[in-house]
């Protein structure tokens, strides 16, 4: 929006406003060329198609994944209730809400590494081609000109400043761009140690199985020498007590 409202009125007069200190025919056309081997204007609408489109990409890669799932959740409707589809939507629910993960959050890294990289080179090549800063003369000694001389371009100071607020803008996007890589990333990472966690945490874990029935045995193995030493407790005293009686008949005889 900035660059349609305000580039065009800054760069009205890239070309007329461009004056040479000298009548040789061609010498200023071959300068101008020279100085701005592309216009601004036109490399910034350049910069932003080729940063859109990954974004562009990812975003038809996510509309056919939601149509696909659309259709696979009218069929599961249509079918009888004993049949199962071998594929149940798993990127969006009933609501119509899409879950980032999978071959979804794939393409959105994947969109965002190339957005990364594109506004990266931009930012280079503009800074290659022509530097950030406009100064109002440059020496040109390019043929036919029959010597060096001197070509002053028109506004210098305003059309620094309207480079120097593209070139800001391109720095938020790529650092924003590599913020978010770095949360998506963190946050998997998370989302993986608390599964992995609850997973050996839960009942079907193997490990947590023979912990549980070790701790079973050794409750059985204390339970079973508890009841033999009540038995052999009940069996001493059933002996003293049958010794008693033989003795008390024996007195009686």
């Amino acid at each position: 929006m900035v660059l349609g409202a305000g580039a065009e009125a800054v760069w009205g007069d890239e070309q007329s406003g461009f004056m040479c200190n000298t009548q040789q025919p061609g010498c200023e056309n071959v300068c101008y060329d020279w100085i701005f081997p592309i216009s601004h204007i036109r490399f910034w609408v350049l910069q932003i198609i080729f940063v859109s489109t990954p974004t562009l990409i990812y975003l038809g890669h996510a509309l056919h994944v939601i149509h696909a799932e659309n259709k696979m959740r009218e069929k599961m409707k249509l079918a009888s209730g004993g049949t199962k589809l071998s594929k149940e939507p798993k990127y969006t629910d009933d609501k119509g809400k899409v879950k980032i993960k999978g071959s979804l959050l794939g393409s959105y890294l994947t969109q965002l590494v190339f957005k990364i990289i594109i506004e990266a080179a931009f930012i280079t090549g503009q800074y290659y081609l022509y530097g950030f800063v406009m100064v109002p003369m440059f020496p040109c000694s390019k043929k036919p000109c029959p010597f060096t001389v001197e070509c002053y371009m028109s506004r210098p100071t305003e059309k620094t400043i309207f480079i120097i607020f593209m070139l800001v803008v391109a720095c938020v996007s790529l650092f924003l761009n590599v913020l978010e890589v770095f949360y998506l990333l963190c946050s998997r990472c998370k989302r993986r140690s608390k599964r992995g966690a609850r997973h050996l945490n839960s009942s079907e874990n193997p490990a947590s199985l023979s912990n549980y029935r070790r701790a079973a045995t050794e409750e059985a193995l204390k339970q079973n020498k508890l009841n033999m030493e009540m038995e052999n407790s009940i069996s001493i005293g059933g002996g003293l007590d049958g010794a008693k009686e033989e003795r008390l008949l024996m007195n009686t005889h």
